[in-house]
């Protein structure tokens, strides 16, 4: 056998995993087996690395949104996020807690194409949701070590440069392979964490040593906006601009299989991971909360506002301006290292939520190609996505904003809504009255955030056109596969395959109408005339349903019965006529070792009329269609059955 070729290594070292993708969930987030689990504090630094991570923006965000009422509006986003994002979220968690989040709530409510159509553009939201973390991560990262007075001047004017080559960076450990992230995450989030503690604790110290900067910041506010109704008025206008901070929920959920759990928790009912990820997500919202009120009051009143605009010291890294102005460059350089690592590293939690969610939902709807199930393809595809994105946005913060908070709010009022319904079929009324209101007002936030900045409803249309026009053609490319995982036969069509060891089966495709004596006798009569089948050759029938023609894989379940005392039938039940009947004749073979037969009439129609039925309803002109699968099937024509037509 002669050695492997370079080309052959790198294409087994690309597609590596791909056989075994196919059987599981893919991605870094999969579910981990019981012994690999987690205790619930360290996954929330998991999910930390993109919650904790927008401290980094958020308050110089929320300065150039609210001005002068950025403390108060943080204040609404909080109590938003306590009373209207974390119940949601909870009753997620709850619901769907293997990792699927809010868009498998939503699935099971719609089915056919129209189910299909409505998780792909969810799917789309999402992925601008996890994009611009990415890329919005990888520029603030660039920023903060651009503004650094240490390589300031080597790097100034680069930051384009310096994000790209941060997202190629987190690219290359994803090819290399995402190992246990956890470890580092809980490394990140607490130095993180504790150099914030340090930063605030300085801020507000210097805040008590010159209380005339409250005064003065009081006295601005109230000439400005003049009264408390008015601030709460104008805070909740712009409290759309500051909703990037809830990112880290759907992360949250994702993040759950991780989770040890209980013992005795199963997979149908782990309670101990359900209560352990609650806590996850209720620990994680109280902390941030802390943080978002704190550091945007000591933002506010302690740096001028001209230094937030763009091109100053504070654009992106407010934060970071306090710990250089007030701790010295030595702190200030280790907190923009450690904030440039978790920036960078939250744009690792979103590829990782990324890899394992797009291949949970796209190959189970036959909308992706078969490397879309390795990780290293889809990976590079990413990583160009991302480039493609930050170049759009020239690497700027601020102005990928609009698209983050666009993800985010349609992800938040979808997880809102599924909610509702799931308390509603539950009858429970207070629940559903509140999850109603919860989600009117994130349906609200979401129609401002997107009227006042479309620039991220047009970004999630490319992702949503993207994804639903590469779905289809690779759902077209694949139609002609056998798409079935398994047949299995029942004591009865057992029986009937079984008498047929020493003799080809023969069949009849027949579409079921009525199911009467005349039906069978007629169908019968036709088929042996057409095809000149002697008198005493047996006949079997076979009857497919088709059930839901969206479906792609499904295993098929064979009853056979007995029909009017005379005439065999064997009965399936599919989402594709023809490739049922394929997996059926190909699964005799194996059975009996003898070559089936099946027999078709031809259908009236324009072919290529008959082809979209085949595509979008699963049924169409089955025999040439029933002939392409088994041949791409079976290519040596010597094993493969017959097909006929009369």
């Amino acid at each position: 056998m002669a050695p492997p070729t370079r080309g052959t290594r790198f294409r087994a070292w690309m597609l590596e995993g791909l056989s075994d993708m196919a059987k599981q969930h893919p991605g870094p987030h999969a579910q981990a087996p019981e012994h690999e689990g987690q205790s619930w504090w360290r996954v929330m630094c998991l999910t930390g690395v993109d919650y904790f991570s927008t401290l980094g923006y958020q308050p110089g965000i929320a300065a150039l949104a609210a001005g002068l009422l950025s403390p108060v509006a943080t204040i609404v986003l909080v109590i938003v996020t306590l009373l209207g994002a974390l119940p949601v979220y909870r009753r997620v968690a709850r619901e769907s807690p293997h990792g699927e989040g809010s868009i498998a709530m939503l699935e099971r409510l719609l089915s056919f194409w129209q189910g299909k159509l409505f998780v792909l553009t969810l799917l789309g939201f999402a992925a601008t949701d996890f994009m611009i973390t990415i890329t919005l991560s990888a520029a603030d990262g660039a920023a903060h070590l651009v503004e650094n007075p240490h390589v300031h001047s080597a790097l100034s004017g680069k930051q384009m440069l310096v994000t790209l080559v941060l997202i190629a960076l987190l690219g290359a450990v994803f090819l290399r392979g995402f190992g246990e992230a956890i470890g580092v995450a809980v490394v990140l989030v607490a130095v993180y964490l504790a150099l914030n503690v340090v930063v605030v604790v300085n801020g507000l110290w210097h805040v008590l040593k010159s209380p005339h900067v409250v005064t003065d910041w009081s006295d601005a506010l109230t000439a400005e906006h003049g009264n408390v109704i008015a601030m709460v008025g104008v805070a909740l206008t712009v409290f759309p601009k500051l909703a990037l901070g809830l990112s880290g929920f759907e992360t949250g959920v994702a993040v759950m299989p991780h989770i040890k759990g209980e013992p005795d928790d199963t997979e149908a009912d782990p309670v101990g991971r359900i209560r352990d990820a609650r806590k996850l997500l209720t620990t994680a919202a109280v902390i941030m909360s802390v943080f978002l009120i704190a550091t945007s009051f000591i933002t506010t009143v302690l740096i001028p506002a001209d230094a937030f605009k763009t091109g100053g010291q504070a654009n992106g890294r407010a934060l970071a301006y306090l710990a250089h102005e007030y701790l010295g460059s030595s702190f200030g350089t280790v907190y923009d290292l450690s904030t440039i690592a978790i920036l960078w590293f939250a744009g690792a939690s979103a590829m990782a939520g990324m890899l394992n969610l797009m291949p949970r939902y796209l190959p189970r709807y036959g909308m992706a190609p078969h490397w879309a199930r390795a990780v290293r393809p889809l990976v590079i595809v990413l990583t160009l996505i991302a480039f493609l994105v930050t170049w759009i946005f020239n690497a700027n913060v601020d102005a990928q904003g609009g698209a983050y908070a666009t993800g985010v709010l349609v992800l938040i009022s979808s997880a809102a809504i599924a909610v509702t319904i799931a308390a509603y079929k539950a009858e429970q009324r207070r629940w559903t009255v509140g999850f109603a209101v919860i989600s009117g007002v994130f349906l609200y936030t979401t129609a401002v955030n997107i009227a006042e900045r479309p620039d991220g409803v047009k970004i999630g249309a490319c992702f949503i056109g993207g994804i639903v026009l590469v779905s289809f053609l690779s759902r077209l490319k694949r139609s002609f596969e056998l798409r079935v995982t398994g047949v299995a036969l029942d004591e009865t069509a057992e029986r009937f395959v079984r008498d047929y060891t020493h003799r080809p089966l023969r069949l009849i495709a027949n579409e079921p109408n009525s199911r009467d004596l005349a039906e069978y006798r007629d169908k019968l009569r036709q088929i042996r005339a057409d095809n000149d089948i002697p008198a005493e050759d047996d006949l079997v029938f076979v009857e497919v349903t088709v059930l839901d023609p969206s479906d792609f894989e499904a295993e098929l379940t064979v009853h056979g019965e007995v029909l009017h005392d005379r005439y065999r039938v064997l009965a399936l039940q599919s989402s594709s006529v023809p490739n049922a009947l394929a997996a059926l004749l190909l699964q005799v073979r194996d059975l009996t070792g003898q070559q089936p037969h099946i027999y078709f009439e031809w259908t009236e129609g324009n072919p290529f009329a008959q082809f979209l039925r085949f595509f979008l309803f699963g049924q169409g002109e089955i025999a040439p269609v029933t002939r392409e699968v088994l041949r791409e099937a079976e290519p040596d024509r010597r094993r493969r059955p017959a097909v006929h037509v009369g």
